[in-house]
């Protein structure tokens, strides 16, 4: 009955589109909706399941600067982490949603600032892989309208930060969805300093799926979905960003990992390591 209520109550304020809220991944706890993103919270963890916005080609960002008016999220029924949760851990208040994707207005920015959209992130993961990864999506989102899913692997965690116990996972993801050319790549990275070029975090959606029991965009037609979702393409997708020289050179070709999932499958993800296994069963 209550995330009815918060539906009900929040979509005067909605300024997404109905088929924007048709790709919003299945919801695991209260589904929030702020003006130009939305998300799950998980109140044992005290973060988002996943957020969930769309990087508009015809939106033009750095309109306003960064707000860093970090502060509780009074929509979260059960209240949001505390900025004091954060003091002194070590971890930075890691954005879901990006500050610089919502630079498009003075709200957007704003409510990006959320402490529901922060994640603890260690600090060299924070501003040196994620960084780049969140540059590189948003090149994306420039030249083709993309939907974007972020989230912290929950059942990942084995350290908490604060008096409300704010979950420090271990690995992060994001799901990019592109309507137009109908084309999708998820990434799994480890929480710690990232060492490789972009591509060798990229897996499946499905092995991310199982991972997170979250399935990403529900509204696909079935044959589409499981095509996509099953498969790896990194060759339809460019992989340099305007804001870094991030280019990977493909001076190998990837082969199937030989791991193993819970299954007992042989994992689907690709990989040019020369063990032949990806970074999940290296």
């Amino acid at each position: 009955m209550k995330k009815i209520f918060i539906l009900l109550f929040f979509i005067p304020t909605f300024l997404f589109s109905q088929e924007f809220v048709d790709f919003l991944p299945t919801n695991n706890e209260e589904l929030v909706h702020h003006t130009y993103y939305s998300l799950s919270y998980n109140e044992t963890a005290e973060q988002a399941n996943w957020v969930f916005y769309e990087i508009n080609s015809n939106t033009t960002l750095d309109q306003t600067s960064r707000t860093n008016n970090f502060r509780s999220d009074n929509l979260i029924s059960t209240k949001s982490a505390q900025l004091s949760d954060y003091k002194g851990s070590g971890f930075d208040r890691g954005h879901l949603v990006p500050a610089a994707d919502m630079s498009f207005n003075y709200t957007a920015m704003s409510e990006s600032f959320y402490m529901s959209n922060m994640s603890p992130q260690d600090p060299s993961f924070n501003r040196g892989i994620w960084k780049k990864l969140e540059s590189l999506v948003r090149n994306w989102g420039a030249n083709s309208s993309i939907y974007v899913v972020t989230g912290p692997i929950l059942n990942s965690c084995n350290s908490y930060i604060g008096t409300n116990n704010v979950c420090v996972p271990n690995y992060f993801y994001k799901v990019i969805y592109n309507p137009e050319n109908k084309k999708i790549i998820s990434f799994i990275l480890p929480n710690k300093r990232g060492f490789h070029n972009l591509e060798y975090y990229v897996c499946t959606t499905d092995f991310l799926e199982q991972l997170t029991n979250i399935d990403f965009f529900p509204i696909l037609e079935d044959n589409l979905e499981n095509k996509l979702e099953s498969e790896i393409h990194t060759e339809i997708w460019t992989w340099t960003s305007s804001n870094n020289n991030n280019k990977t050179k493909n001076t190998t070709l990837a082969t199937q990992c030989k791991g193993t999932t819970q299954k007992g499958l042989r994992c689907k993800n690709k990989t040019k390591n020369q063990k032949q296994y990806c970074h999940h069963h290296d």
